[in-house]
């Protein structure tokens, strides 16, 4: 009974020495937690450039829409004082083919 008693007991032992993480292993865990928050850095880093550079971009996007509308109210404002030249032109045109 006793020799079964200290098998037991040298078997819970062995269980339970086996089951605790060695130094190497909660080193290994440590390393692969700082390379992983290396990396999560990294990503926010990369995030926050890829926001610079698009918002960078909405603003000559936004920039060169504004151009576009000014260039478009000149074209049309031109575009009116061509025909009022050109009904001008016409009207004496007119009055000389009476003549």
């Amino acid at each position: 009974m006793k020799s079964l008693l200290v098998i037991l007991m040298m078997l819970v032992l062995a269980i339970a020495v086996g089951g605790c993480a060695t130094q190497g292993d909660l080193e290994k865990v440590q390393s692969q937690q700082m390379l992983t928050d290396a990396k999560a850095e990294q990503a926010v880093q990369d995030a926050q450039t890829a926001k610079a550079a698009s918002d960078a971009a909405a603003l000559k996007a936004e920039d060169a829409a504004t151009r576009a509308e000014n260039a478009l109210k000149m074209a049309e404002e031109r575009e009116k004082v061509a025909d009022e030249k050109a009904k001008k032109a016409d009207a004496i045109f007119q009055k000389s083919m009476k003549k």
